[in-house]
């Protein structure tokens, strides 16, 4: 990957590989946690013939806990897919972890800033290169009080609008009983199923080449998250509340561990 700031020329190698896009520190880490995963968790995974072998793609999931990054990039290294993500920056910054996801081309985000859509150029680029682009559209740990899907955040319709990369929606259930969500307990033993559902591409045909129309993106991000959902209801075998939960209708942070109490004015 080159990046030349000023100019901002942003640049992604070809995929290579197996699984494709795979770098050497991204299998190390993986060789790592491959394993433990498997020691602790029982695989539930569907559909993973659904996921493009080659070429440019989006992949969406809902987010519920911290261990969904995991468990999700083991179900597409499994199948044959190492993605890169968009992430959030406090993570690059972390002691060696930092530097691993670095040296595995993930890509940074500054959330909830002007930065943030420096991450777009680079997951165009990726793209473009013929990577494939994993994001949890939520941008965030679901606030909704049953773990349902919430209101997505615009980006991942935006960067499939700019690049025509097909959506690929799937979703998770699990990871929230091995690590709840903002929890920082583990839960080891007895093992504990992870259901992943991996559903056809999102037919964004109605809002093609409007990616700089605000309700355009409204609207194509909406129907990401009701495919979503519909995956979670089969994954849960119950219905999801008719009206998705929404961060800018209430007074919660839009970002961060909502549950921590403020201190000066600020989410500690």
């Amino acid at each position: 990957m080159t990046s030349v700031k000023g100019s901002e020329v942003v640049r992604f190698d070809a995929p290579e590989g197996k699984p494709l896009g795979v770098t050497p520190w991204y299998r190390i880490a993986a060789n790592v946690l491959r394993p433990f995963l498997a020691l602790i968790t029982k695989k539930d995974w569907r559909g993973g013939e659904k996921i493009p072998k080659s070429g440019a793609v989006i992949v969406v999931c809902n987010h519920i806990s911290y261990l969904d990054p995991l468990s999700f990039t083991h179900f597409l290294y499994n199948n044959g897919r190492a993605p890169r993500y968009l992430g959030k920056k406090s993570i690059f910054d972390f002691p060696v972890i930092g530097w691993i996801v670095t040296k595995a081309g993930q890509i940074p985000v500054d959330r909830e800033s002007a930065n943030a859509v420096k991450a777009l150029d680079h997951a165009v680029a990726a793209l473009r290169a013929g990577h494939m682009i994993g994001i949890y559209p939520e941008g965030t740990l679901t606030r909704d009080p049953d773990l349902w899907p919430m209101t997505g955040k615009t980006g991942a319709a935006r960067l499939a609008l700019l690049t025509d990369a097909p959506v690929i929606p799937s979703a998770s259930w699990g990871p929230e009983k091995v690590i709840p969500r903002y929890g920082k307990r583990v839960k080891l033993f007895p093992r504990t199923k992870l259901s992943i559902k991996v559903g056809d591409p999102v037919d964004l045909s109605p809002w093609r080449g409007m990616a700089h129309d605000n309700g355009a993106l409204e609207e194509a991000s909406e129907a990401i998250m009701k495919a979503i959902t519909v995956l979670l209801e089969e994954l849960r075998g119950e219905k999801a509340p008719a009206v998705r939960f929404d961060t800018r209708k209430t007074d919660l942070p839009r970002i961060g561990n909502f549950n921590k109490k403020k201190r000066f004015g600020r989410a500690t």
